[in-house]
């Protein structure tokens, strides 16, 4: 282990974050690489097994499950679709370019009375806040359940030595709090979207180039709340971030001589350009480390406040109407979803279901479903139970484990967060058309005779079939 893991402040840091005063105690079920590979199970340990992971200067993540608490966390970063380096070449202009949404999201936690732990990343923000299970807005939270039947299959999932203590009430509130970020998301959106240079978006969702001709955005990224609670993990701050070289980018682009190695930290006494320097520099980042705790802060009363809002606003009657309807169950899907007319359907469309894979694994494609059936006249729950009906057919070889992941959540959250925010008016329908569909590269037969959106889109202007 090098000096600066052994040094104790470090090490204390580290365990705080874990949620223990020793890693004996620590609360979170496991620890593993962060996440630039995807979940595997082999690569979960227990965080009394922290130190293998210094030993081999892994970057390093904690379960976003906990033993004692539900956590809550937000995540913001800058997405270039075509330079996707630009983040670690020119992170001075990428971080500026966030900061109205970071301005943003700082706004709507603050007037909910909300002091979550702010984190920089790579490419972006963490903002992490929990509330103790045994507490009176936890149990409120699980009481959301708005999928009893998906909360089921994400549960049963939650096997192994690790993950099996993981019970089917944490996966529940889980479920809860997806509603409630899904909520933060769309008050983050619109209060930063007037004031951003780029295309503000929840998830990181396909945009067209820009004026300087580039397809970039800012992503408030929830996707998490997409999958099972026990596949979900979130970076731990003082640890190595090597997303650029564990994903191959910074050898593929070429890059690696002009990406320093840097630590994700806790934004502390500082401001984003001093901790962009900070980050950078081993003995910075140790100085932070022993004056700058990163124990994940308690906050029941501001999220108590987040739970009335949210079940006083516009957002949850349309998640009300969402969930009266329930998917199709799987053995009449080849008589309903799997007989869905497509002729009629514009191409970008027929071709995203009759070859999904990898279409409805990016937001895009999932985006592009759920504006074309709600045009088609059909409920949102419905446009999820053929999503759910493609991704769960293992013909299209997805390359996913759907044994650890589970569709039917995977199709809900997408559905949800698309067709809320065009109900909400977030979504303003401005590159549903032909030329930003080719621009984001999803038009298999770019200026096919007859072959328009048009039509969908000016049906679109309906409100949606609750």
């Amino acid at each position: 282990m090098n000096a600066f893991h052994a040094d104790p402040a470090v090490r204390q840091r580290l365990v705080e974050y874990l949620g223990g005063d020793t890693l004996e105690n620590a609360t979170a079920f496991y620890i593993t690489h962060s996440d630039g590979c995807a979940f595997q199970r082999p690569e979960l340990h227990p965080p009394t097994e922290l130190n293998w992971f210094l030993d081999q200067e892994l970057d390093i993540a904690r379960s976003l499950a906990d033993r004692e608490s539900l956590l809550l966390h937000l995540d913001v970063e800058y997405v270039n679709f075509d330079s996707p380096g630009e983040a670690y070449v020119d992170p001075w202009r990428t971080f500026d370019l966030q900061e109205p949404t970071v301005r943003a999201i700082e706004a709507v936690l603050c007037g909910l009375g909300i002091a979550p732990l702010h984190l920089i990343t790579g490419q972006g923000h963490h903002f992490v806040w929990r509330v103790r299970q045994s507490s009176a807005v936890a149990q409120k939270i699980a009481a959301l359940d708005p999928a009893p039947e998906l909360v089921r299959e994400c549960a049963a999932r939650a096997g192994g030595p690790l993950c099996s203590q993981i019970t089917a009430w944490q996966q529940q509130a889980f479920s809860g709090i997806a509603l409630l970020m899904e909520y933060v998301a769309q008050r983050v959106k619109a209060e930063a979207s007037p004031a951003s240079s780029l295309p503000v978006e929840i998830t990181a969702v396909h945009v067209g180039p820009g004026q300087g001709g580039r397809r970039e955005m800012i992503s408030i990224d929830i996707s998490e709340y997409g999958d099972p609670l026990h596949t979900r993990m979130v970076r731990m701050p003082f640890t190595n971030y090597l997303k650029p070289w564990i994903t191959g980018l910074a050898r593929d682009l070429g890059i690696e001589a002009e990406v320093p190695l840097f630590r994700a930290i806790p934004l502390h006494e500082m401001d984003v350009r001093q901790a962009i320097k900070f980050r950078q520099d081993e003995g910075d980042v140790l100085e932070l480390a022993r004056r700058a705790g990163v124990r994940i802060p308690l906050q029941e009363e501001g999220t108590d406040k987040l739970l009335e809002c949210y079940l006083a606003s516009p957002l949850r009657r349309f998640h009300n109407g969402y969930y009266a309807e329930k998917h199709d169950l799987a053995d009449l899907w080849p008589a309903t979803y799997g007989s869905t007319p497509l002729e009629a359907l514009p191409y970008c469309v027929r071709d995203i279901l009759e070859w999904p894979n990898d279409r409805l694994l990016k937001p895009a494609g999932l985006q592009m479903i759920a504006r074309t059936f709600l045009a088609e006249g059909w409920h949102p729950r419905h446009i999820a139970g053929l999503i759910r009906s493609k991704l769960a057919d293992p013909r299209h070889g997805w390359g996913v484990d759907w044994q650890d992941y589970e569709p039917g959540t995977r199709a809900d959250f997408y559905t949800r967060l698309f067709t809320g925010q065009w109900a909400a008016g977030l979504d303003g329908l401005v590159d549903f058309n032909c030329t930003s569909t080719q621009e984001k590269g999803f038009c298999p037969s770019a200026g096919a005779s007859g072959c328009t959106l048009s039509g969908h889109r000016d049906r679109i202007a309906f409100p949606p079939p609750l």
